[in-house]
């Protein structure tokens, strides 16, 4: 008997690459990646789902270039909302078929001095915020209890580009950084994510807003900081490292950031039945298999 049907789209980016290297035995994949599939375009979607009949579509695929989409728009909500909306319509042409959209912390403004719960009020700050808005609106309009929409925040892994690797290459290049210390989230490994979205994938009843990460919380100084001291440790820096605190006003950006995106997980934490690993951990693993790569 074969296993459950799950068509990955975003395959070749970090998330992507996440999942496919924790696929569960019972499930039966197909990944595709940009150059296979422009879920922009509805008959593209259409024909490859019709295809390939899905038991659940898990859409990894995203403009993920925050400060790029405030002048490119149009780009960002071809990807992240009428992608998103393809992908939904045709899902819902195959009967019981389900979609696990990936969302983010930029649906928050970030005034919140508590963790935002799923079912706290969106209010985006910029293009990119806004088009991963529209795509999960767009999601529970054509699924409704078919779609899941898994929020996330500061994901990073050892391949791609990310944060991580960001701050390896300039603390090796330059010997010192300097980063934001006042805005707050959690850095988020892509395999925790994977894990959770396999798990979103796997429990049929599992519907509506969750919200992972890894666990804790951290300004991206702070991130950056346990960077430069992991990998000094594992041997990845080539030199002395420091990492310098500055206020968001030094470093201006063509999007303005939340600065308060910390999700509250309790939801999502008794939903799939998983507990989360704290960041540090997770990224003292990530750095150990850049290490030993």
């Amino acid at each position: 008997m074969s296993g459950v049907r799950v068509l990955i789209t975003g395959a070749g980016g970090q998330l992507g690459q996440a999942l496919l290297a924790t696929v569960p035995s019972d499930i039966e994949p197909k990944a595709v990646a940009r150059a296979d599939l422009d879920i922009g375009a509805a008959a593209e979607v259409d024909a490859l789902v019709a295809g390939f009949r899905p038991d659940v579509v898990i859409n990894a695929a995203a403009y993920t270039a925050v400060d790029r989409a405030e002048s490119d728009s149009a780009a960002a909500q071809r990807v992240n909302a009428t992608g998103v909306q393809n992908l939904a319509r045709a899902v819902c042409a195959i009967d019981g078929a389900r979609l696990v959209q990936v969302s983010t912390d930029f649906v928050f403004d970030g005034r919140a001095s508590l963790p935002y719960e799923p079912k706290a009020v969106p209010a985006p700050l910029g293009v990119y915020g806004a088009s991963k808005l529209a795509g999960e609106r767009a999601a529970f309009a054509e699924l409704g209890p078919r779609a899941v929409v898994l929020r996330t925040a500061w994901v990073y892994s050892a391949v791609g580009r990310n944060f991580l690797l960001t701050m390896l290459k300039l603390l090796n290049e330059r010997g010192e950084v300097r980063v934001v210390a006042d805005q707050i989230g959690t850095p988020t490994a892509t395999r925790s994510l994977a894990a959770a979205l396999w798990r979103c994938a796997a429990i049929a009843e599992v519907h509506g807003v969750l919200h992972w990460t890894d666990a804790g919380v951290a300004s991206w100084y702070d991130f950056a900081v346990a960077i430069a001291e992991e990998a000094a440790a594992l041997g990845l820096l080539r030199r002395a490292a420091t990492v310098h605190p500055i206020v968001t006003a030094e470093y201006p950006t063509a999007a303005r950031r939340p600065p308060y995106s910390v999700l509250d997980k309790r939801a999502a934490i008794a939903a799939l039945g998983l507990e989360p690993r704290h960041w540090r951990v997770e990224l003292r693993a990530v750095l150990t298999e850049l290490a030993h790569a």
